[in-house]
């Protein structure tokens, strides 16, 4: 595995405890409080030409690169990445959740996107996570087995094969490395040794967590111990045999349930058998003679990408100073995230109007009502409608690209960090709490700040809204860019800025993915910025009128670039044990 850099560690250990610090308008002790301005720590660029894997855990990036070095495409890769991330990175990793890949095949030139985002139980109804008090009720959406979503991975993962692989692997090919993974084990290191103990209080809940991530005396595992999952690996085993049966039928699905239903939950073995990952024709942008590939709905991550885009291509971003140019990004966002809670849900059931939303001549309307000089107040932007919801920021994403020019940008995530913290009994499956993003009730907030309106409701069988955006930019139909990111509603703002520093800065793809970013989401009204930027932008911000707040990172926007010399890529240096795995 690759180690952290002693300067990316030392920013990461001081950084991680900080807290949120205000900029004033004026210099003063806020400025001087235990920031840090130093820029983020610089990624380190690997070139190949036979293909690169950027994921957030090592082992997993090897077997991806490893399946292209053994003439695999993009899409094989992917699904192996996929695999092996459910065992080596239980955080997010999972086959418990859901997610959004998007795909690019060179020859023939096709572009597609995979919706195996996780579906509500047919339960569910609208007052599911309410009170007795008709107030929503935070234990439920978050807590309790009420707010696990029937699981998309595999479904997902094996569409994306059987419809994009090269027909070179099987499924038992490509998973059998993370089968070794889990009935082996491996010593815990990198973000998995970092984030584990702190779930030890969630696991010590659920027994049968316990026995996976617990030592016998209730303790979390440390770094360096081994970690075993040999229920894991049956069930891995089962959906190599089997496919998506090994997994939504028979035994498996069946101790699903059981585990589920004795949570307290309300799924069946109807929602299991029933669920369908769904091909999407996907979201289309244009932005300085590049195409922009993204994912569509239940995801919001395609449509506000897009609208922000578009607003800012009236602007020569290039030739902005610094301050200026976040000033009319942080405008942008405000508008885009607006829109976002007004508009978007899941859309079996919402009719959005994405025409509108992604089209340049409504974006030239809401560039028309941005102030150069001071920022627009949030409450002045559709004042009377509820703002936005989010999920959980304990998302993964990982970026591929092929000797042969495909490409695949996939983020997948359990909502919180390790999910619902409840593994299934007999089937080592950690399951997700992902319908905490419905808005449980209009203008009631989620575990990060963002509440929702109607077209967000809960209801049987319905997608929650999502913040993924994996996505692909293509120049002249060939890839030169692959991001996406963790980090809930951060990761469409930190895409964008990806896409910005890429394509307006013309930054290397490790100076793109290492610059401090800046995120805003309408509400509530107030700039996130990390650390990294000089202390007088920050403060001229202020005085646009912004309330500037400095805290950590939370994104981490594993990203491949496409270059005459090769594909190049960079893993985020915000969290540890991230990798990009060259293929030669």
């Amino acid at each position: 595995m690759r180690a952290l850099r002693p300067a990316a560690a030392l920013f990461l250990s001081l950084v991680l405890a900080l807290p949120a610090v205000p900029v004033a308008a004026q210099s003063g002790p806020q400025l001087e409080s235990p920031t840090i301005h130093d820029r983020i720590p610089p990624a380190v660029p690997v070139a190949s030409k036979g293909g690169m894997v950027v994921a957030q855990e090592a082992r997993a990036a090897e077997i991806g690169a490893d399946i292209l070095r053994r003439g695999g495409n993009a899409v094989d890769a992917a699904v192996a990445v996929g695999f092996a991330m459910a065992v080596t990175y239980p955080r997010a990793g999972n086959i418990g959740g859901g997610g959004f890949m998007t795909i690019h095949l060179a020859a023939p030139n096709i572009q597609t996107t995979i919706d195996y985002r996780e579906t509500a139980p047919a339960a569910i109804t609208r007052d599911s996570f309410l009170a007795t008090d008709g107030e929503a009720d935070p234990f439920k959406s978050r807590h309790s087995a009420l707010a696990i979503g029937v699981p998309g991975t595999v479904a997902g993962l094996v569409m994306a094969l059987e419809r994009y692989g090269s027909g070179k692997f099987g499924l038992s090919d490509l998973i059998g490395p993370a089968i070794r993974l889990a009935r082996e084990g491996f010593p815990l290191d990198g973000d998995l040794a970092d984030s584990l103990p702190a779930m030890q209080e969630r696991f010590s809940r659920w027994p049968s967590s316990a026995k996976v991530f617990l030592k016998p005396d209730g303790t979390s595992l440390q770094p360096g111990d081994l970690l075993t999952q040999p229920d894991l690996a049956d069930t891995l085993t089962a959906i190599a045999r089997f496919g998506t049966k090994g997994f939504y039928h028979g035994p498996v699905a069946e101790r699903l349930i059981a585990a589920i239903r004795d949570a307290g939950g309300v799924m069946i073995l109807d929602d299991l058998n029933n669920y369908q990952a769904i091909e999407r024709e996907p979201l289309r942008g244009r932005y300085r003679d590049h195409d922009i590939i993204a994912m569509p709905p239940s995801s919001s991550g395609g449509v506000v990408l897009i609208e922000m885009l578009n607003i800012l291509e009236g602007y020569d971003l290039a030739r902005m100073d610094e301050a200026a140019r976040l000033h009319v990004t942080i405008e942008a966002m405000k508008r885009a995230y607006a829109d976002r809670a007004a508009f978007l849900g899941d859309p079996a059931m919402v009719e959005a109007p994405l025409g509108r939303l992604t089209d340049k001549g409504y974006a030239k309307e809401l560039r028309d009502g941005i102030d150069l000089k001071k920022t627009t107040p949030s409450d002045q932007l559709h004042a009377a409608l509820a703002p936005p919801r989010q999920e959980g920021d304990n998302t993964t994403h990982f970026s591929i690209v092929d000797a042969a020019g495909n490409a695949v940008a996939n983020t997948y995530t359990l909502n919180f960090s390790y999910g619902l913290g409840l593994v299934a009994d007999g089937t080592g499956v950690l399951l997700n709490n992902e319908l905490d993003d419905f808005a449980a009730k209009p203008g009631a907030p989620n575990a990060y700040g963002l509440v929702g309106g109607e077209a967000n409701a809960p209801g049987p069988s319905k997608r929650p809204l999502s913040s993924m955006t994996p996505t692909i930019v293509l120049k002249d139909g060939k890839p030169v860019l692959v991001t996406g990111s963790p980090g809930g509603s951060r990761i469409i703002t930190t895409v964008l800025q990806v896409i910005q520093n890429s394509i307006d800065r013309r930054l290397g793809i490790a100076a793109a993915v290492a610059a401090p970013r800046i995120h805003h989401q309408w509400l509530p009204d107030q700039v996130l910025a990390e650390p990294g930027f000089a202390p007088e932008v920050m403060r001229d911000l202020a005085a646009r009128g912004h309330h500037v707040v400095i805290g950590p990172p939370a994104t981490s926007a594993n990203s491949v670039t496409v270059t005459p010399e090769g594909v190049v890529g960079a893993a985020d240096p915000r969290t540890r044990g991230a990798l990009a795995a060259g293929a030669e």
